[in-house]
C-alpha cells in the first residue's frame, strides 16, 4: 500500500505514541551513506540510525546473511543450542578479552544485564551501589536511565531506583567521595555520546581501573556507541589500553537489526547462572548471521582504517569550516562539533541542504558517519555544513 508523506503523518499523529522529536520527513530506502524520502529526495547521512547503520544502510554483507538465514531459521529459544551464537561469542571475546558473552536485544538491556551483574558480584559483601558519571547516557529502562547522568531523561519517574550515585567526568577526586563499603562498580563511556561526544582522560580510566582493583569492584564500560570501529578502533578500551571487567555492545553490532551484548571477563562470566537471567529473542540466528557479517566487512573492507583516516579528515576541516565553531572533538568518525551558538537550527538547515545530522546537548553538532565513507562524500557533507553554518 502507498502512502504519500501526509498521509504517514496523519496516521502516526493517529496511532503512535509521540514519545520522539519527529521530523516531517518520511524514509523509504537506505544504501550505504544515503537515504531516499518518499518523494525521492536523497540525504547524506552522517548519523545513520544513531549509528545502528554503522557500516551504512542496507551494507551488502549484512543483506546476504540476513536473507540466507531467513531461509533457515530466524528464531530459536535459548534453552538450545545453535552455531551461529557459537562463532559470534568466540569471535567477539577473540576481538576483545578473555570471558563470556550473554546476548540481549539492545543496549538498554545490555546495561540493565551489567546492573544485575554487578550486584551478584558485590552481593557475598553486602555491596550493590554503582557509580555513573554527569553527562552520561545508558538507556531508557527505569534502572538505566536512573543510571544515566543527565537529569532530563528522569524526570516524571519517580521515585527511581535506589543504589545509584553519581561522580563528575574525568574528576577522580570526585569518585573517591561517592566510593563507599556499598559500591560494587563503576560504569563510564569511554567517549561519552549523548553527553556531547566527551573522551574521558587516558590517566582517568587507568586511574578508575587502579581504583576498582584495589576496591575488588567491577569497571564496566559501556560502549554501546564506541564500540565496533566507531572510534578506529574496534572497541575504545583499545585506545586506552585499560581493559574493563565487562563491556555493554548494541547499535552497529547488528547492521541494523537488534542485538545488544555484555562481554564479561572470565573471573566474573559464571555469575550468572541457570535462572539468574535470560533473554527471549537474545541472541536468535538471524542477528547473529548480522552480526558476522558486520565484523566480516569491517576485517575485510578495512574499515577500521578508513574510520581513522577520515575521521582525521573530517576532524582538521571542521575545526576551519566557520568561526561558530568553538571546538572539535572525538575519536575516529565518532566527532562533536561544539558551537558558538544553538545547534538545532543548523540540524533543520542541513536536512533542507539534504544532510542528515544529530544536535546534542544544545550546541554541539554529533557527526558520525557510516565506517564506509568516502572522501567525495565527506567533502559534499562539509560543503552542506559549510553553506549552513555561514
Amino acid at each position: 500500500m502507498h502512502m504519500t508523506e501526509a498521509e504517514v503523518l496523519q496516521t502516526y499523529q493517529k496511532y503512535v505514541v509521540p514519545s520522539y522529536r519527529r521530523t516531517n520527513l518520511c524514509l523509504v530506502k537506505g544504501n550505504g551513506a544515503w537515504v531516499t524520502d518518499t518523494r525521492g529526495k536523497r540525504y547524506l547521512d552522517f548519523f545513520p540510525g544513531w549509528a545502528v547503520s554503522g557500516i551504512g544502510h542496507c551494507h551488502p554483507r549484512v543483506v546476504k546473511a540476513i536473507a540466507e538465514q531467513a531461509k533457515k531459521s530466524i528464531h530459536f529459544s535459548n534453552n538450545f543450542l545453535h552455531p551461529l551464537q557459537a562463532q559470534l561469542a568466540e569471535k567477539l571475546i577473540r576481538l576483545s578479552f578473555p570471558g563470556k558473552i550473554f546476548f540481549a536485544n539492545s543496549g538498554a538491556e545490555a546495561n540493565e544485564a551489567a546492573i544485575k551483574l554487578a550486584r551478584l558480584a558485590g552481593r557475598p559483601n553486602g555491596r550493590y551501589q554503582i557509580i555513573s558519571f554527569t553527562g552520561s547516557f545508558h538507556g531508557r529502562t527505569l534502572a538505566t536511565l536512573t543510571m544515566t547522568g543527565q537529569h532530563k531523561v528522569q524526570k516524571g519517574f519517580s521515585p527511581l531506583p535506589s543504589g545509584f550515585r553519581k561522580a563528575k567526568f574525568n574528576d577522580l577526586e570526585s569518585v573517591k567521595k561517592v566510593l563507599g563499603p556499598k559500591t560494587a562498580a563503576i560504569v563510564i563511556e569511554p567517549i561519552q555520546g549523548e553527553g556531547g561526544v566527551n573522551p574521558a582522560r587516558p590517566g582517568f580510566l587507568k586511574d578508575l581501573r587502579r581504583l576498582c582493583t584495589q576496591h575488588k569492584i567491577l569497571l564496566i564500560f559501556d560502549e554501546i556507541q564506541t564500540g565496533m570501529g566507531r572510534t578506529g578502533k574496534l572497541f575504545a578500551f583499545q585506545h586506552y589500553q585499560v581493559t574493563p571487567d565487562a563491556m555493554t555492545l548494541a547499535k552497529t553490532l547488528g547492521g541494523g537489526v537488534p542485538i545488544g551484548a555484555i562481554i564479561i571477563a572470565e573471573k566474573y562470566a559464571d555469575l550468572f547462572s541457570p535462572g539468574t537471567h535470560a533473554s527471549t529473542f537474545g541472541g536468535g540466528p538471524l542477528v547473529c548471521a548480522a552480526a558476522l557479517a558486520v565484523l566480516e566487512a569491517i576485517e575485510k573492507e578495512k574499515l577500521l582504517e578508513n574510520a581513522v583516516s577520515m575521521g582525521a579528515y573530517l576532524q582538521e576541516r571542521l575545526r576551519k569550516i566557520s568561526p561558530l565553531v568553538k571546538e572539535v572533538r572525538g575519536a575516529g568518525l565518532m566527532i562533536g562539533c561544539e558551537l558558538k551558538v544553538p545547534a538545532a537550527a543548523i540540524t533543520e538547515e542541513a536536512q533542507k541542504n539534504g544532510l542528515l545530522v544529530n544536535c546534542t546537548q544544545y550546541n554541539v553538532l554529533r557527526v558520525m558517519p557510516p565506517l564506509t565513507l568516502t572522501r567525495e562524500q565527506a567533502d559534499l557533507g562539509l560543503s552542506i555544513l559549510k553553506k549552513c553554518l555561514n
